[in-house]
């Protein structure tokens, strides 16, 4: 097809679909999860029991995206954006289905691995983004990729609760119809990005985890700023995993409830991210960002850790999403320092690397969450993981201030 001119706002369309079907299904899934461990939806299994596969479940997926997201991040550098974001949106419907029809727990983890092995949804959109984006706004335009997250996180769970009245398996058909719909939208609307100049060759020896990190890593700062970006996305499962089991087991929420609260959060994410984060990277600078953003991260889950009350969930939520300008400030770092034919690669680098905390992540902090709550835990703290979440942000700001201080010029000085 003709090349059209490249708009943000058609992928910014593209991943609110893409999320709002996400979050459809996240109210729903430990209900679904402890119907197919206790055999049917009037004999549940225990919701710490089912914590423990639901990590399985994240770990499952990240384990296939580890290895495909780096091949496909080579073919998005080669052939493009666009088709590799329309295999990724079917592949996703194809998911949603095998779920909605999962006869036990397996068929769970069969769907799970088919959306690792399709799934680059999040990596080519910030290639897509790093393609048409000048320097100095490339930080404010990865913003565009959390507020289309907090915007479908404040759609779809709100809709996956509702639905979820229905039935535990409602949701997924209609987070399956949601993908395939927008499968058309892209196919119809979504121009190319990737001029054809920028394009380079695809190699299985750049197309795969050890063979990615080893090129990007050329760059000293790139290797310092990843390590710190896993340790927050290990400690990001701490809520992520776990906040549908967290808030049952101590809050005894609903899904509906639960809904709410995913709603409240994605309102949160997206004035931070579609807003904020365009006045407050420009006034503090990229460093700075990132400094505050993980101080304001582990203080939020120190807050959730230890709340007592259902409504100070919603209060702490404001100081955790704050947290958010970090990300998007080392994202636009990185991205500064690699050429414009390696963007693809540092986008499905930034996918194995999640990938890899998500292989981490989700057993330990649903386990901890698990084993604090069950039979044999010698004190009965669901907060755990919160707090270890917590210690490792503090861990990743400190990585990254050390990384930062040795392989970069001083931090930038505030705008006027």
């Amino acid at each position: 097809m003709p090349v059209k001119r490249p708009a943000i706002g058609f992928i910014f369309i593209t991943l609110l679909l893409d999320v709002t079907g996400w979050g459809i299904i996240i109210p729903v899934m430990p209900n679904l999860v402890r119907e197919l461990l206790g055999g049917s939806t009037s004999n549940l299994a225990s919701v710490s029991l089912a914590a423990t596969y639901g990590g399985w479940l994240i770990a499952s997926y990240a384990i296939t995206q580890f290895f495909c997201a780096p091949i496909v991040g080579g073919l998005s550098d080669r052939f493009g954006r666009r088709p590799v974001l329309l295999g990724s949106l079917f592949g996703f419907g194809i998911d949603y289905l095998v779920i909605a029809f999962a006869p036990s727990i397996i068929w769970l983890f069969a769907g799970r691995i088919i959306a690792g092995v399709m799934g680059a949804s999040f990596s080519t959109a910030g290639a897509y983004i790093a393609d048409i984006s000048t320097p100095e706004k490339k930080a404010q335009n990865f913003g565009m990729l959390g507020a289309a997250f907090g915007l479908g996180f404040i759609i779809g769970p709100g809709i996956g609760g509702f639905l979820g009245n229905y039935g535990s398996r409602v949701p997924f058909f209609a987070a399956a119809a949601l993908a395939l719909l927008n499968f058309l939208y892209g196919y119809f609307i979504l121009p190319e990005s990737l001029k054809e100049e920028n394009r380079r060759k695809f190699t299985w020896a750049r197309a795969n985890p050890i063979g990615t990190f080893k090129s990007l890593f050329r760059f000293k700062v790139v290797v310092g700023l990843f390590v710190s970006l896993a340790l927050v996305y290990i400690a990001g499962h701490a809520v992520q995993s776990n906040w549908s089991y967290y808030t049952t087991e101590k809050f005894n929420w609903t899904p509906g409830q639960i809904g709410l609260s995913l709603v409240v959060i994605g309102v949160a994410v997206s004035v931070v991210q579609g807003g904020l984060i365009r006045v407050i990277i420009p006034k503090l600078g990229q460093q700075r960002s990132v400094y505050i953003g993980l101080a304001l991260y582990a203080l939020g889950f120190l807050l959730f850790a230890y709340a007592t009350e259902a409504w100070m969930m919603y209060a702490f939520t404001v100081v955790y999403c704050m947290g958010g300008i970090a990300g998007p400030a080392l994202q636009g770092i990185m991205s500064e320092v690699l050429p414009a034919n390696e963007q693809g690669e540092l986008q499905g680098g930034f996918t194995s690397m999640m990938s890899a905390s998500s292989i981490i992540g989700p057993p330990i902090m649903n386990g901890l969450f698990a084993y604090f709550t069950g039979p044999k835990a010698p004190i009965y703290f669901p907060g755990a993981a919160m707090l270890l979440g917590a210690v490792l942000t503090l861990a990743s700001a400190i990585w990254a201030r050390s990384s930062m201080k040795k392989n970069m010029k001083p931090v930038e000085v505030k705008a006027e």
